[in-house]
């Protein structure tokens, strides 16, 4: 049955107050528009927020929308204006929530930006296929994490224009439409997105990393948590490519290469002063772990950040920390561990 059709069907019923009807057209989009919401504010628990947003501000609107555009088209415009809202109104700015204070050198200071991971778990169900065409980038890299970083980098309204034409494949009437412009001005912003944005990802595109869950995949990651667990940092290093990066969003500091990232390693282990304790999950597509400190007067080890891995072949390419357990919930992990 296609969209035009259940549409048709059920939209006289939704007008009318009907919730089940109202659910029968919104819940086949309800998870890529969170995860839309996601690539444009960056932020997993916000994206959460955003998709009620929309959905409350989809039920209000019903008698407004006129059927010139899909279903889709019609939810995704208000699930793009809700997210560029909330990037205009946000009070938490990431250099408020810088944490490290002493840190070895590190190769490099970037600019800080909010990021959270997203949860794999939240991907299923999401068509692969993008609506149109005009589609620049496959699915699995339109949600890895350094294609989230270079989105984060871009002002709100280019970002929200290259996710709709390069990501979702909407035409540029389309999203003239829905970010309530002309055409000639979403081709400008497509174009000036595109330069900025090209420039920062990475040369190594994702068709480098093994395939998920496959045994290459498995017997990478699986080293990384035995050496992590025996707190080996020579063998957590001797998996890394030569030109590896370590970031942790929104901290500056940034670590290239084997000797950096573990002189950094070595000096979280010191201050730490326990060795962690990882559950594996998956992040934006990619392995990641859930890591726990034990506490030093009870049995119970406690929420402390979640990595994860980007994998080139039989190495790992990028170690990306994010220090806030807040998105542990969404990821369906135990508060502590015993």
């Amino acid at each position: 049955m296609t969209e035009t059709t259940v549409s048709e069907q059920t939209l006289a019923r939704a007008r009318a107050g009907d919730e089940d009807a109202f659910r029968e057209l919104t819940d086949p989009y309800r998870r890529e528009l969170q995860l839309h919401a996601y690539r444009i504010v960056g932020s997993t628990q916000d994206a959460e927020d955003l998709l009620q947003e929309t959905l409350l501000a989809a039920w209000r609107g019903l008698e407004r929308f006129q059927g010139r555009a899909s279903v889709r088209a019609w939810l995704y415009r208000i699930a793009t204006n809700r997210s560029l809202d909330a990037l205009r109104a946000t009070r938490r700015r990431p250099e408020d929530l810088l944490r490290l204070t002493e840190v070895p050198a590190p190769t490099r200071r970037s600019e800080p930006i909010w990021l959270e991971p997203y949860p794999d778990v939240l991907l299923a169900g999401i068509p692969d296929d993008a609506p149109g065409p005009a589609a620049r980038y496959e699915a699995k890299e339109a949600i890895g994490l350094a294609f989230i970083v270079g989105l984060q980098h871009l002002p709100a309204q280019q970002r929200a224009v290259l996710v709709l034409r390069d990501v979702l494949g909407f035409r540029a009437a389309e999203v003239a439409t829905m970010l309530e412009t002309t055409e000639p001005s979403v081709n400008s912003l497509l174009q000036r997105a595109r330069a900025a944005f090209d420039s920062r990802l990475p040369a190594a595109g994702r068709e480098r990393a093994p395939l998920p869950n496959s045994k290459l995949e498995r017997d990478v990651v699986g080293s990384f948590a035995d050496a992590f667990d025996a707190g080996d940092i020579d063998a957590v290093v001797a998996l890394l490519t030569d030109d590896a990066w370590l970031t942790m969003p929104p901290e500056p500091f940034e670590y290239q290469g084997p000797t950096a990232i573990g002189g950094f390693l070595r000096d979280r282990d010191v201050r730490r002063g326990a060795l962690l304790r990882l559950v594996p999950t998956r992040a934006n597509g990619q392995p990641a772990f859930a890591c726990y400190l034990p506490a030093a007067r009870d049995a119970i080890a406690r929420p402390y950040g979640l990595v994860v891995l980007t994998l080139e072949g039989s190495r790992i390419s990028a170690i990306t920390w994010f220090a806030d357990s807040g998105v542990f919930p969404h990821f369906g992990l135990p508060r502590a561990l015993r």
